[in-house]
């Protein structure tokens, strides 16, 4: 029986409902190839595959027409430049995400700050916001000195693999929210669970874990916990910045006011939505 080309294998993915990007990077997989490859396909498309590449492939798009992420099938994903080891102990980092850590970069940039700013993320799952930062900041003449926090040992676990194969020195503490954390810090950054737990979306996450996505009936009850925390870990003039869903940034501004943050605003994604809020410790 003649085995499938790389064409018709792609086109096979297709008809259960695969986008196009996904198979290619599926069929990558199976092959053995980077991500990246893509042009490498393009000029191989009337290659017939192996019996084993074949069934490989397909068990692969099977995987991902069942709702699998892509990046759990495949065992990365690349976030602010870096390619990020994932699966499913740990949340798929999201691009909405690069805005929470642009603006902590941002922050980090202002006039009067220390050498080695201090900087905590809460929630830290795969690592992506702290190593983004850590990495970043790494260049500089003070680099921040970076706090990466998570209640479960699994995702831990995932953040300090990343943290090493990065060749990057992180703190990491095993805590809920900042209740096992010591010190202060000038920036206090996190993208915690924001859905509310009867919400329908949460049927399409089902491969990610759900401690990492839903809090309670409005989706706040863990930001309401990181919010009136923060203040005990702040420096005086110090950051908290907040990721949170596209319809909660006047809530979150809310809770940030009525705990005594100034400065308090949001920031947009590249879609227009506002999908971080943040306020200034006074001081």
């Amino acid at each position: 029986m003649n085995q499938p080309t790389c064409a018709q294998a792609l086109a096979a993915a297709q008809t259960l409902g695969l986008e196009r990007l996904d198979a290619q990077l599926l069929l990558l997989h199976a092959l053995g190839r980077p991500g990246h490859a893509r042009a490498w396909l393009l000029a191989h498309d009337t290659d017939a595959l192996t019996e084993d590449i074949a069934q490989r492939f397909r068990a692969l798009c099977l995987r991902r027409a069942g709702g699998e992420p892509l990046a759990y099938i495949v065992g990365n994903k690349e976030f602010f430049g870096l390619e990020l080891q994932v699966d499913a102990r740990v949340l798929v980092p999201r691009p909405d995400t690069e805005t929470l850590v642009q603006w902590a970069l941002d922050l980090l940039q202002t006039p009067g700050l220390p050498p080695a700013p201090q900087v905590i993320d809460l929630g830290t799952g795969s690592g992506a916001i702290a190593l983004a930062i850590a990495h970043s900041t790494a260049s500089g003449a003070a680099p921040a000195r970076v706090v990466a926090v998570d209640a479960s040992p699994d995702a831990l676990a995932v953040a300090r693999a990343n943290a090493q194969r990065l060749g990057l020195d992180l703190h990491f503490v095993q805590s809920r929210w900042l209740r096992e954390v010591s010190g202060n810090f000038h920036v206090i950054v996190s993208n915690p669970p924001y859905i509310a737990s009867a919400d329908p979306h949460l049927a399409a996450l089902a491969h990610e874990p759900l401690e990492a996505l839903a809090a309670g009936s409005d989706g706040l009850d863990d930001i309401r916990q990181i919010v009136a925390q923060a203040p005990g870990h702040l420096h005086p003039g110090g950051w908290l910045l907040l990721e949170h869903g596209y319809d909660q940034a006047v809530a979150v501004r809310e809770l940030l006011t009525q705990h005594g943050f100034a400065q308090v605003q949001s920031r947009q994604d590249l879609a227009g939505i506002e999908r971080c809020s943040g306020g200034q410790w006074p001081g």
